[in-house]
């Protein structure tokens, strides 16, 4: 089982930077046993660890990671057993016992929409039985490349899945049902990202991690090259009103910053200055009313510390008035999110 890297996080240690400013953090994961990732086990004490580190997290939201899956029953349902475990910890949470922090208000869990409209909808209702009020939404990640340095989703999808008839037949259910979609894909597939918004403009669709710019494999050391294709690709993706856009998920592996492979982790000045051009452009397309900065923990963690990476979001905003910083930290994920 990969060990964490305390030790090498505990390197880099910085004084928190506006500490009264509420957040919630929209995306972050809850699991046990991932020897795939940097931290194998991010249960309860390992999330209050991090958002008890300085900043004033007020709200989390949950987002599916294959965890705790039922081990028998329908196929179709088993995820249900991850929003099973979800809402007892955040259960938890709301008991006040761990502190003021509302770990896991929102849930967003998966559901094979690729399936068709019958199954959809048998996994929908059942998800949002188990959420107990707390569902919110729905992800069915599509990233997909050929590149072996990328690693495929567990439900390996087709390269264009948002393109699908049947894949779009359960995806029609998600409104009806006051859903969200949280869409993940690879910077060459946001296009069709943009085809499946159009098609359905009355259903939030919640692109995650700016739509994966891609830094390894075959684009490898073409980092002008990525930003410029996906300025392209992402410009007419926020002029689909009914998209918002998270902002994090940029230091994981794929990435191609390596920051995992220093010898020390970043600053939050050096994590705000090698990314900041994809956050300036994406706030500047789609607005802070449609923006959310999010911690995608623990992935991000392989590069940096749950504090300094949001010290680094605010070292991006100093310049910012208040109501953006209300937007951008809280109030956009909270209004979208309903937490």
């Amino acid at each position: 089982m990969v060990a964490n890297n305390a030790a090498w996080l505990a390197l880099t240690v910085e004084e928190t930077l506006e500490p009264d400013l509420p957040i919630c953090d929209p995306h972050h994961h809850l699991w046990d046993g991932r020897d795939d990732f940097i931290e194998p086990r991010y249960l309860l004490d390992e999330v209050l660890a991090d958002v008890g580190s300085g900043h004033n997290i007020v709200s989390t939201v949950f987002v599916e990671c294959g965890a705790m899956y039922r081990a028998d029953g329908p196929e179709e349902l088993r995820a249900v057993g991850e929003t099973e475990f979800v809402n007892g910890i955040a259960a938890m949470s709301a008991s006040g016992g761990y502190g003021p922090c509302r770990l896991a208000a929102g849930i967003v869990g998966y559901a094979p929409l690729q399936f068709g409209e019958a199954v959809a909808v048998s996994a929908l209702d059942a998800q949002i039985a188990a959420g107990n009020g707390r569902f919110r939404g729905v992800r069915v990640q599509a990233a997909r490349h050929e590149s072996p340095a990328l690693r495929r989703p567990r439900t390996n999808p087709p390269p264009n899945l948002y393109g699908e008839a049947v894949f779009r037949a359960g995806f029609a259910q998600l409104a009806p049902r006051g859903l969200t979609f949280e869409a993940w894909c690879f910077h060459p597939q946001i296009p069709y990202l943009v085809d499946l918004a159009r098609a359905f403009p009355d259903t939030t669709i919640i692109l995650n991690h700016f739509g994966g710019p891609i830094g390894v494999g075959p684009y490898t050391d073409r980092a002008d090259e990525v930003f410029a294709e996906w300025s392209r690709a992402i410009a007419p993706l926020a002029r689909c009103p009914n998209v918002v856009a998270k902002l994090g998920g940029l230091v994981m592996e794929m990435n191609g910053f390596g920051f995992h492979r220093r010898p020390r982790p970043p600053t939050s000045q050096e994590l705000m200055e090698a990314t900041r051009r994809y956050y300036e452009t994406t706030i500047g397309l789609f607005g802070v009313e449609r923006c959310m900065f999010e911690s995608n923990f623990p992935v991000d963690k392989v590069s940096s510390s749950y504090n300094v990476l949001w010290n680094s979001f605010k070292r991006l905003t100093a310049g910012y008035s208040a109501t953006e910083k209300a937007s951008l930290f809280h109030d956009t994920a909270a209004r979208v999110y309903r937490v």
